[in-house]
C-alpha cells in the first residue's frame, strides 16, 4: 500500500526503482567498467535503488561470483563520483552475481535465464530485469535472439517487466537501422526498449528545455527574426586512442553527428510540447529532425577532415593516420563541419552549423544562438567596432553552464561598447554536484521512464540526414588539418561564404 500522506505530484521525493535486477553484457569492457558500475554504486549511495536490487554480469570470463564482485569493488571505487563508503558497497557487495559465456552459447543464456529465476526467490527481485547491452553493435542480434529463445525477453512469460538498453551506434544507415528496430521492437515490445544516447543524460542538455520553457525571457526572441544562425560545436583533444577498429569503419558523423548533435539541435529548435511527457517530447523532436534541409551542394555546405600529427596541450601529437590499427590509406574522416536548415515557420532561412573533431585545441561541446545585430545603431561606427553579436551560449561540457553575452559601455569618457558575458555556471549556482549522465539513465531504466531516449523514428530519421552526407563523401579524401588546430581551413572558408565566422569556443 502506497504513502497515503503523499502527494503524488510531489517531485521532490526520489524516484526509487521497483525489486529489479541490471543484466550487462559486456560487463569486462570500457563502458561497464568506468560507467555502468560506478553509476550503480553512485545511485544506491544516493539512496536510488531499491534493497532487492542485483547487478548480474555476462562476459567471456571464466569467473565466479567474488572474482566479478572484487572486480567491480575496484572499478567502482576508481571511477565512483560520490565519496566512496564502505558501508554502501557492503550493501550491494551480495547482489553482484556473474554468468560466464559467450553471446552464441546456448548454454551459457540458460544459464542467466535459471539464475534470473533463482534470484527472485533468493533476492527477492521479483521477475524484473533491465538488459544493457555493452557490446559492439555487431553483436545485438545474437544476443537478442539467445533472449527470444529464452524467453527473457517475454514480459509476460517472466511475470514482470523486461527492458533492453542498446548503446550507439544503433546501425551504420538507415537501412541498418531498420533492421535492428525491427529486431529489438520483435523480441521486445515497444515501450521497452531504451536507446541511450548519454548526451541526454547531461544536466546542461536536459537544461535546455528548463532555459526554453520555464522562462518568458528567450521565447519572443527565439525564432527566424532575431535569430541569425546557430552553431553546435563538440571538440575534443583527445585522438582515437585504442578505437581504430571501431572509429575507422565508423568516423565522426556516424559517431556523434547522427545522434549526439542532431539531438542537441532537436532539442534548441523543437515547439513546447503540450506536456513535459515522454511521447510529447519525442513528436516534437521528431517534427524537428523531419524538417531538416541539407547543403543543395553538399561539397559546399560540409567540410571532411583528418588530423595530422601536430601539438596539443604542449604535448606531440601523432597524425590519424599513424595511430596504431590505421590502414594508411584511410579517408575515414576525424572532422566534421556542416550547415543544416530547417523548413519550418519558426527557423526558415537560419542556418545551423555543427562541427565535431578529435585532436582540437581544447575539449569543448556548446550550443551557441547568434542573434542578429540591431538594425540600426545611433552611435559612431569607430565606438562599435568591438561590438559583435548579441550571443546564448549553453555550455554542455567541460565547464558547464550558460552564457549571455552582448554589448555594454566601456568605462571613460567615451561612449565605446564592446562585449561582456554574464556567466552562470552550475558548480557555483547550486550546492549539489550534477549527477553523472549514465547514474540518470540507468535510473531511468529501471523506473521506467523513457523521456530521455530517443525512439525508433528518430534514429531512424537521423540517418536519413546522414546517409546522403556519406554517399556524397564517398571517394572522397578529408581535408587536412594540423592536431591543435580547430579543423581545416575550408571549416572557415565554408562560414566565410556567408558572412560569418566560427564562434571561438
Amino acid at each position: 500500500m502506497g504513502n497515503p500522506l503523499r502527494d503524488p505530484q510531489d517531485r521532490r521525493l526520489p524516484r526509487i526503482p521497483e525489486p529489479c535486477a541490471l543484466v550487462i553484457f559486456g560487463v569486462t569492457g570500457d563502458l561497464a567498467r568506468k560507467k555502468l558500475l560506478p553509476a550503480v554504486y553512485d545511485l544506491a549511495n544516493r539512496g536510488l535503488l531499491p534493497p532487492s536490487f542485483v547487478v548480474l554480469g555476462f562476459a567471456r570470463r571464466d569467473w565466479d561470483h567474488g572474482t566479478f564482485e572484487q572486480m567491480a569493488y575496484e572499478h567502482a571505487k576508481a571511477h565512483a563520483r560520490t565519496p566512496w563508503r564502505e558501508e554502501v558497497w557492503a550493501r550491494l557487495a551480495g547482489n553482484i552475481k556473474f554468468v560466464g559465456g559467450a553471446f552464441d552459447d546456448d548454454a551459457a543464456f540458460d544459464t542467466l535465464d535459471r539464475t534470473l529465476n533463482e534470484l527472485r526467490d533468493t533476492h527477492g527481485i521479483g521477475s524484473n530485469a533491465a538488459f544493457y547491452f555493452s557490446i559492439p553493435p555487431a553483436a545485438f542480434p545474437t544476443v537478442l535472439k539467445q533472449l527470444a529463445r529464452t524467453g527473457m525477453a517475454d514480459n509476460e512469460k517472466c511475470g514482470g517487466w523486461r527492458r533492453v538498453v542498446v548503446e550507439k551506434p544503433f546501425g551504420t544507415d538507415l537501412a541498418s537501422a531498420k533492421e535492428l528496430n525491427d529486431l529489438v521492437d520483435d523480441v521486445f515490445t515497444g515501450q521497452d526498449v531504451f536507446r541511450i544516447d548519454h548526451y541526454l543524460g547531461k544536466e546542461t542538455v536536459q537544461n535546455i528545455m528548463a532555459l526554453r520553457f520555464a522562462n518568458s525571457l528567450f521565447e519572443p526572441v527565439w525564432n527566424s527574426k532575431y535569430v541569425d544562425s546557430v552553431q553546435i560545436t563538440m571538440a575534443e583533444d583527445v585522438g582515437i586512442g585504442t578505437r581504430a577498429g571501431f572509429y575507422d569503419a565508423t568516423g565522426t558523423a556516424r559517431d556523434v553527428l547522427q545522434n549526439h548533435l542532431l539531438q542537441l539541435l532537436a532539442l534548441v529548435a523543437m515547439e513546447e510540447p503540450t506536456s513535459f511527457d515522454a511521447f510529447e517530447i519525442r513528436a516534437e523532436k521528431l517534427k524537428v529532425l523531419r524538417a531538416i534541409s541539407l547543403p543543395k551542394d553538399i561539397h559546399e555546405g560540409t567540410v571532411r577532415g583528418q588530423y595530422l600529427q601536430g601539438w596539443v596541450g604542449g604535448e606531440r601529437a601523432r597524425g590519424y593516420l599513424d595511430e596504431d590499427g590505421v590502414p594508411a590509406d584511410s579517408t575515414t574522416e576525424t572532422y566534421v563541419a556542416v550547415r543544416l536548415g530547417i523548413q519550418n515557420r519558426r527557423w526558415a532561412g537560419v542556418p545551423f552549423y555543427i562541427r565535431a573533431g578529435k585532436r582540437l585545441p581544447r575539449r569543448v561541446t556548446e550550443v551557441a544562438v547568434l542573434f542578429k545585430k540591431a538594425p540600426h545603431l545611433p552611435f559612431n561606427p569607430t565606438d562599435v567596432e568591438a561590438l559583435g553579436h548579441n550571443q546564448l551560449v549553453i555550455r554542455v561540457q567541460p565547464d558547464e553552464g550558460v552564457v549571455l553575452k552582448f554589448g555594454s559601455k566601456v568605462p571613460g569618457t567615451t561612449m565605446e561598447l564592446r562585449d561582456i558575458a554574464m556567466d552562470f555556471q552550475y558548480g557555483e549556482a547550486f550546492t549539489e554536484q550534477s549527477p553523472e549522465a549514465y547514474e540518470r539513465l540507468v535510473l531511468d531504466v529501471l523506473i521506467g521512464d523513457r523521456t530521455l531516449f530517443p525512439d525508433a523514428a528518430e534514429v531512424e530519421q537521423s540517418w536519413q540526414v546522414i546517409d546522403p552526407l556519406e554517399a556524397a563523401w564517398d571517394g572522397h579524401k578529408p581535408e587536412p588539418y594540423r592536431s591543435g588546430e580547430w579543423g581545416p581551413r575550408a571549416s572557415d572558408e565554408m562560414l566565410a561564404r556567408e558572412g560569418r565566422h566560427w564562434r571561438r569556443a
